[in-house]
């Protein structure tokens, strides 16, 4: 009998939390995102309850109507590798841009991370929506790349990544004190990369990990973004606002995995969920409330606009229907966007009503822990997810979901009693890289 399928699960960690007032309850720790013992506790919580990793977002520009947590919060790697130092088993993975980095930069530093961590790895690839970032890397506005270019770019990107991390052979260091031999040359391997967009000699300064290669995590759901996740990704963190949504994402890029020669099985999709958990459901609503009714209008529509390229919504009715804002967001958040545009069209919904569900959006995961770990089990079965990236709603949010809703999926056998591997592609059940020039040499002979 095969094993029974067994859920992921993932906890970002991001201060505040994603709820543009969420600073302002009286329970929350309003310097979160700036507090190393906060994202310390969040940390051993969710390995505590034998998550697979905890995630760091990141972005590179802000304003003053920037979400709270964007305006002062970790570096990704930085505050990965601190908290690599206080856990042992849970995996660690951060968000970095391909539009502004350097590949080589980018390859040391999470071969970096996955040798402090001991193969705990993993890297969210996205691409920097928001044209204004170009000004913060010596950059016109102009030379902010369109949507589809960033997509070319990302995907040169990793193949150079990917190509980096595999500089050294296995067992490249011998380290023989007694012949003097610290490395076997054969097994040392320049890239000589030379592309569209990137030129790069190599080798690496580092060697492989345990898990060979940090995991690569995607985010994107456009159709370049499925693409790309369907080519690249080995989990994917993605939105799923309903079941059946979920389930669409789930067969589509399970699918295009497929047709381009993957194992399906072998990528991990997760959409985020932000459960609110009460004793009884109407405890859990007024949780819910709590957080909404912290939201003002203005804050609202400053969110909002954020997603269309930092659009000024105030201009507009509150109580007429969403305005017509044309391509806006098209080179930016482009399927969060059409979703926006989608539903309001069809559902004839206000300005007042957008702004307001998207700042503090009614999950369908609200109501006691039996309730919400039914609805979990739900969509695991029924193929919407392969398992779920946890995100805070409120204060002691995390803790709450690892003392009672874990256990209920560990007593239904769908969630781990304990982990089972140490590293990150073990828990997720990925295989192991071999090192593309291992691979010819064995193919060779």
């Amino acid at each position: 009998m095969p094993a029974q399928r067994k859920m992921k699960l993932g906890a970002i960690i991001h201060g505040v939390g994603g709820n543009i007032a969420g600073w302002r309850h009286p329970d929350m720790q309003a310097d979160a995102s700036i507090s190393l013992e906060f994202y310390k506790q969040q940390a051993q919580k969710a390995e505590e309850g034998k998550f697979d990793l905890v995630f760091i977002a990141d972005g590179l520009y802000i304003n003053e109507k920037s979400i709270p947590h964007f305006l002062n919060r970790f570096e990704p790697l930085t505050i990965l590798s601190a908290l690599a130092a206080v856990t042992s088993h849970i995996g660690l993975v951060g968000t970095v841009s391909t539009s502004y980095s350097e590949p080589f930069t980018i390859a040391r530093q999470f071969a970096s991370l996955d040798q402090i961590s001991n193969g705990r790895a993993g890297w969210n690839i996205v691409t920097s929506p928001l044209e204004k970032t170009a000004l913060n890397y010596s950059k016109t506005i102009e030379e902010h790349p369109g949507h589809a270019q960033r997509y070319q770019i990302a995907s040169e990107y990793v193949e150079v990544v990917k190509g980096l991390w595999d500089s050294w052979e296995d067992d490249a260091f011998i380290r023989d004190k007694e012949t003097g031999v610290f490395f076997d040359p054969s097994k040392m391997h320049q890239l000589n990369h030379q592309g569209e967009f990137f030129s790069v000699q190599g080798p690496l300064n580092i060697s492989r990990s345990k898990q060979g290669h940090p995991v690569i995590f995607q985010a994107g759901s456009s159709e370049d973004g499925r693409n790309y996740a369907a080519k690249y990704a080995e989990a994917i963190f993605t939105a799923g606002p309903t079941l059946e949504a979920a389930q669409e994402f789930y067969q589509d890029v399970k699918d295009r995995a497929e047709a381009l020669g993957r194992n399906p099985d072998e990528i991990a999709i997760m959409p985020g969920i932000s459960p609110i958990i009460g004793e009884t459901d109407e405890d859990a609503e007024r949780k819910y409330q709590e957080i909404a009714n912290l939201v003002s209008i203005e804050k609202a529509l400053d969110y909002l606009g954020r997603y269309f390229e930092h659009h000024d919504f105030s201009q507009y009715p509150l109580d007429e229907a969403f305005p017509d804002v044309g391509d806006l967001g098209k080179n930016s958040f482009q399927s969060h966007t059409d979703r926006i545009k989608r539903e309001a069209k069809e559902q004839n919904l206000t300005l007042r009503q957008v702004a307001l569900s998207e700042t503090t959006p009614r999950t369908p995961f609200i109501g006691t822990p039996e309730k919400v770990a039914d609805l979990i089990q739900e969509w695991f079965e029924k193929k919407g997810a392969d398992g779920f990236i946890f995100a805070s709603a409120g204060p002691h949010s995390l803790d709450t979901f690892v003392d009672h809703v874990v256990p209920i999926l560990q007593r239904r056998g769908i969630f781990r009693d304990d982990y089972e591997a140490d590293t990150l592609r073990g828990h997720l059940g990925i295989p192991f890289p071999q090192n593309r020039y291992a691979k010819e040499m064995v193919n060779q002979k």
